[in-house]
């Protein structure tokens, strides 16, 4: 089962940048933290831009990581070796699953939260920090299926170290993207008009995915994962 939820979380990070509040806004993202000269690739410097879209995935991490946390220590008072507890974080898995599944014919279900931090008009990478830190409830709740479903196996985790690293590693899995494009937008950014059309597609199968590990986790078959 640890296995199985670290991939789960890699795998969960990924596919939250797939969703339509990540991966059509990225360069509206850096140019947010950079300024807008990163639009013009003869004017941007690349060291600058990696460095603001790593202060960024920081900022998400360091949330996200100590959500993590909580979840974990809250897990420890809970029996998770009971059918009781099998069936409510299965139910939970299978619910986001479906919820996902419903964003893809009730768009209105996955909208993001148009929220604008303000941190002055000049950047700076502690400005960068700050506004990954608070995008966090900006993409509420486009990515909270995804991230919900990562919370539920951290609070099964029932340790607050355990339930941070998974986070960590879903904070990983949606952070490293952002860390490629930062490093060569120049030959990424046409890319992503791409990756986006088939976003849709990864989206259901991501939905699939958990529906399918829930009903596991259920059924208290979870280790056939293992023979994939």
């Amino acid at each position: 089962m640890d296995n199985v939820s670290i991939w789960a979380s890699l795998g969960a990070g990924l596919a939250s940048f797939i969703t339509p509040c990540v991966l059509p806004l990225v360069p509206v993202y850096l140019a947010t933290l950079a300024g807008p000269q990163i639009l013009d690739e003869a004017q941007h410097e690349r060291l600058p831009l990696f460095l603001h879209a790593a202060c960024f995935v920081a900022g998400f991490t360091i949330v996200f990581t100590l959500m993590g946390a909580v979840a974990g220590l809250t897990g420890k008072f809970i029996n998770f070796n009971s059918t009781a507890a099998h069936w409510i974080s299965g139910g939970v898995l299978v619910l986001f699953g479906l919820f996902m599944l419903a964003t893809q014919f009730i768009p209105a279900l996955g909208r993001t939260i148009r929220y604008t931090p303000r941190f002055g008009h000049t950047t700076s990478y502690v400005r960068s920090l700050l506004i990954g830190g608070a995008f966090t409830i900006a993409w509420t709740p486009c990515i909270s299926p995804l991230l919900g479903s990562v919370l539920t196996m951290a609070m099964t985790s029932e340790t607050a170290w355990r339930g941070a690293f998974l986070l960590a590693v879903y904070s990983f899995g949606l952070g490293l993207p952002f860390l490629l494009i930062g490093a060569f937008f120049g030959v990424l950014s046409p890319l992503l008009s791409r990756l986006g059309r088939a976003s849709s597609i990864i989206y259901i199968v991501s939905a699939v995915i958990l529906i399918v590990i829930g009903i596991l986790i259920i059924i208290g078959k979870i280790n056939l994962l293992y023979v994939i």
